[in-house]
């Protein structure tokens, strides 16, 4: 039952990243890009203030802060397991 739980967690961590984040990245520059006097300007021609607010920094949580924030819990919890698991025997100081 674990293992399945793990597995599904897994597969959805890798469609998240490969699918949904570029769709949605992809998407957040559609958006944004626009031809201005006869040239395109992508990543820059935003509606209103308050729409390149909101889609730049969506972009930097889903871009960033998330996958920082994923990295710290999985690297604690890994530095948490060791811990636990692995115990010192003796005395290591060479004299």
């Amino acid at each position: 039952m674990q293992i399945n739980i793990k597995n599904r967690l897994v597969y959805g961590a890798i469609v998240l990243v490969w699918i949904v984040v570029p769709a949605y990245t992809t998407s957040m520059g559609i958006l944004s890009t626009d031809v201005i006097k006869g040239l395109c300007v992508p990543w820059g021609a935003y509606g209103s203030y308050a729409a390149e607010k909101t889609i730049t920094s969506s972009i930097f949580l889903i871009m960033y802060l998330l996958p920082l924030l994923f990295a710290i819990i999985c690297y604690s919890r890994i530095v948490y397991a060791l811990k636990r698991k692995v115990t010192p025997k003796g005395n290591y100081c060479a004299t």
